[in-house]
């Protein structure tokens, strides 16, 4: 099933969450496109932030607030009046949420609850996707992957509550959008992705941002669980299948529905061949070493099953790790020589596309 991203030339996009790495190459791939793109989230949450290296915000209408807040949210979504709304704000780092579990609930299950109803009492909305994570199954360190049909039970404070989010979505969707018919009033969609990479992560606890810092500054890398299995892929990948998803279920609600969005087989990797990867790639002597920590419960073994995804809509990754990987390094050079980041940002979306 072709899927032309000029689809949302001059469409009206809501996005949360546009000041995260996510949401920056989101930002970026839709006024690219031509979209009208108005982005709601907290101030970036890294320093640096590649919402600011990139200066995203002067392609976009950017509103800072809370997801949290209704009365906030609901003044920048009806100032927007979106066909389209892209649920992206989160608190997605699974170590900040066993330190700060109520926050975390409250951001990711309430801030789904708010824009929900920003969306439930508008009525320029045709196409909603909540974007949540590979980490919403019940692990049982299975060596295939998940399939949307499995148990929904996350583990710790961040993958429950992304787990919690689905369960939001899935009532709102039969108690509030659903017609007698069984047709939709609005399309609704979950995509559940899985580990991402690219050029402009900064977060903490995640093995590339931590692999471009140890570069960065000439030292070892330390890598803390070696041999966890993860299904990694290049960031414009889930982008790319989150954009096709609200795109066709706006053409048609027959599209709507709950997603695994992640790589082939062949791209879920140990962390430590992971990282072995990122040195191949940035050269220069760099080397890792494994600490272990102990630290908090994760999942040892996760991947995703994306029959569906390829089944109903024809899709294909378009770039395996190792050239995830490279793209990434030829991304944090370019920070690092003091390139033209926003250049290479829209250079590899094309490489992307084409690809």
């Amino acid at each position: 099933m072709a899927f032309d991203i000029g689809f949302y030339k001059d469409k009206r996009v809501f996005i949360t969450g546009h000041t995260g790495f996510k949401g920056s190459w989101l930002c970026k791939l839709l006024t690219n496109a031509g979209a009208d793109v108005t982005g709601y989230s907290l101030e970036p949450p890294t320093n640096p932030s590649l919402f600011q290296i990139a200066q995203i915000e002067k392609d976009i209408h950017s509103v800072i607030g809370d997801i949290r807040s209704y009365e906030s949210l609901k003044k920048a979504f009806d100032d927007a009046k979106p066909e389209i709304v892209l649920h992206l704000a989160a608190q997605p780092l699974v170590r900040l949420s066993y330190r700060e579990p109520a926050y975390t609930y409250e951001t990711n299950v309430m801030g789904t609850v708010n824009i929900l109803e920003c969306v439930r009492h508008a009525d320029c909305v045709r196409s909603f996707l909540n974007v949540t994570t590979d980490k919403v199954y019940l692990n049982k360190e299975w060596s295939w992957g998940y399939r949307e049909n499995e148990e929904l039970d996350g583990y710790d404070p961040y993958s429950n509550s992304k787990s919690c989010s689905e369960l939001v979505t899935h009532s709102y969707k039969k108690s509030f959008f659903t017609k007698d018919d069984g047709s939709s009033a609005v399309a609704i969609s979950t995509a559940r992705a899985g580990n991402v990479i690219g050029g402009g992560d900064f977060a903490e606890d995640r093995i590339i941002p931590d692999c471009v810092r140890s570069a960065i500054a000439g030292k070892e890398i330390v890598v803390r669980n070696p041999y966890s299995t993860r299904p990694y892929q290049h960031v414009l990948e889930p982008l790319y299948a989150y954009l096709m998803i609200a795109a066709k279920q706006y053409e048609d609600d027959k599209y709507s529905g709950w997603y695994n969005v992640g790589p082939d087989e062949g791209d879920c990797y140990q962390t430590g061949a992971l990282t072995d990867l990122f040195v191949k790639y940035w050269g220069d002597g760099l080397t890792w070493v494994n600490k272990y920590d102990g630290g908090p419960h994760e999942a040892n073994f996760l991947k995703l099953d994306c029959s569906k995804l390829k089944s109903v809509f024809g899709w294909q990754p378009h770039w395996h790790l190792e050239e995830a990987v490279k793209r990434t390094v030829e991304w944090s050079k370019c920070l690092v020589e003091k390139g033209d980041v926003r250049e290479c940002m829209d250079r590899q979306i094309k490489a992307f596309l084409n690809s």
